[in-house]
């Protein structure tokens, strides 16, 4: 895959403003995307967008393939008639800066409860014959995932391996019996599902017709609480008896973590899944692209090599690497998708075998500004190390913003900095790093909309390895001013980053 000399901005649709205390698929994702043409910029970059659990991280989800109901509007529910001017009055006050994620879910099941009920009672026949055909395409994960969810509620939340024996082990007598029981509770996951879906492709293809290509993100393992693994357990590393993850997904100890990191997602089953031509990827996949343009995958590295820790470890660092599937895996997919748009997250132990993996397929992987200032010439995040078909960011969801960043170096670090830089210009460090990103060879500039707002620490997204205050911050709708789209407008022709280098 080559990208074309361009740029773009990541930013999640949570960060979205909002009355209802959650970014969503209403007026300002619309917005956002006439800002984005506005300034020439050609991709939309998010994170995952699925359903999401404890902690609510969009790397840990419900399930590999459906969209997550927080998102869906009631400002599209209210044009369509399925929510009232008096469903909306009187809303709780949130604050316009960051997320309640608790008060945001119990707003937002109500009035989606109230849109579900008035869907299912007054629909016209031409809807209802869209949601069935919805139901009826969508069948191969859809009718799992709405049971699931509808037993996840059912049993207090509990992970699936702590339900009732005989539906834990999804034995067909008792799904049949729980699917009759929950018929009501499915349904209304079911319309959860396609109101995401409807609201996301009206979105997708707003920005399409702007010439905007949104770039998507899936982690590379599946949360062990997912329709996913409850419906497919053969397909993963799951102990029979107790139904937890017998190996255990995470990384090695290294220079950040003296005991690496254990995710406690399971591991493939990769023989059984080679053996299967790899149908539940190519499926999970091609869902993928029915929603997105291009996909950046999570820890790439985990198909050439993965770290594999048995189950009963308390840390990652009893471990061992496993070959992965590799080139084959890759190979049945390009045949079965016809092309692979396909981005490598290729960050952290990356090995020559990673690297061959990668350029065998042109995958291009990602450059992070804020690595590269070790003080070492051949550091391969310099801008002057880079080749062309990879994406340059500043930061990621991950890093802190650029003005953070930057304030925590020590001296040493900072004088590296400004020396590769030649000095520090009045804009701020946060423009002198999109500056030079922007000038870089990468085909593709990425920049968090946090450093183009000029954001400190407090605007991070996502501190690793913590477990509290993550994936909250929204900006405001006054954010996106005029002056800021021509500046980025004209930084973008500056450096041939415009459509067709004009």
């Amino acid at each position: 895959m080559q990208i074309p000399r361009s740029s773009g901005i990541l930013l999640h649709p949570t960060c979205f403003p909002s009355p209802y205390g959650i970014g969503d698929l209403g007026s300002q994702a619309y917005q956002f995307i006439d800002f984005l043409a506005g300034s020439d910029q050609r991709f939309w970059q998010i994170l995952p967008v699925g359903p999401t659990g404890f902690g609510n991280s969009p790397y840990m989800s419900y399930s590999a393939m459906a969209g997550n109901p927080m998102l869906i509007s009631p400002e599209q529910l209210q044009m369509k008639g399925l929510l009232t001017d008096e469903d909306l009055a009187h809303l709780p006050e949130f604050t316009p800066d960051s997320i309640d994620f608790e008060r945001v879910a119990s707003l937002k099941k109500s009035l989606l409860l109230k849109a579900c009920d008035r869907f299912k009672r007054e629909v016209s026949s031409e809807q209802q014959d869209e949601f069935d055909k919805f139901c009826q395409r969508h069948a191969y994960w859809l009718d799992d995932y709405a049971l699931f969810m509808a037993l996840h509620n059912t049993f207090d939340d509990a992970s699936w391996h702590l339900w009732e024996p005989d539906i834990a082990k999804a034995e067909p007598e008792a799904v049949k019996k729980w699917r009759e029981r929950l018929s009501d509770r499915i349904y209304y996951q079911k319309y959860l599902q396609f109101e995401f879906f409807r609201q996301w492709s009206w979105l997708k293809q707003y920005a399409n017709d702007r010439n905007i290509q949104i770039i998507g993100d899936i982690p590379i393992y599946v949360a062990h609480n997912s329709a996913d693994v409850w419906s497919n357990r053969e397909l993963f590393a799951i102990d029979e008896e107790t139904g937890e993850a017998s190996l255990m997904a995470g990384v090695p100890p290294d220079y950040f973590s003296e005991t690496g990191q254990l995710w406690g997602n399971p591991i493939y089953e990769w023989e059984l899944m080679e053996k299967n031509n790899y149908q539940w990827w190519i499926k999970r996949l091609k869902m993928m692209f029915e929603y997105v343009d291009v996909l950046r995958i999570d820890h790439f590295r985990g198909f050439e090599a993965y770290w594999e820790v048995s189950q009963g470890e308390e840390t990652a660092m009893n471990g061992r690497w496993v070959k992965g599937p590799g080139a084959k895996f890759f190979k049945v997919l390009k045949r079965e998708l016809e092309g692979l748009p396909i981005i490598a997250e290729d960050l952290g132990l990356i090995t020559p075998e990673v690297e061959a993996l990668r350029d065998q397929f042109g995958f291009p992987g990602m450059k992070i500004l804020h690595f590269a200032f070790s003080g070492e010439p051949d550091n391969f995040y310099l801008p002057f190390n880079l080749e062309r078909n990879c994406l340059i960011y500043t930061g990621t969801h991950d890093n802190n913003t650029t003005i953070g960043w930057f304030k925590q170096l020590g001296d040493d670090e900072q004088e590296n900095v400004i020396r590769y830089l030649g000095e520090l210009s009045s804009q701020g460090i946060h423009w002198d790093l999109i500056r030079l990103a922007y000038s870089s060879v990468a085909n593709l500039a990425m920049i968090p909309l946090q450093d183009f707002l000029g954001l400190g620490a407090d605007a991070q997204m996502n501190r690793p390895s913590t477990s509290e205050g993550n994936w909250q911050w929204r900006y405001r709708a006054e954010a996106l001013t005029e002056q800021l789209r021509d500046r980025i407008k004209t930084l973008t022709y500056t450096y041939g980053r415009t459509p067709n280098g004009s």
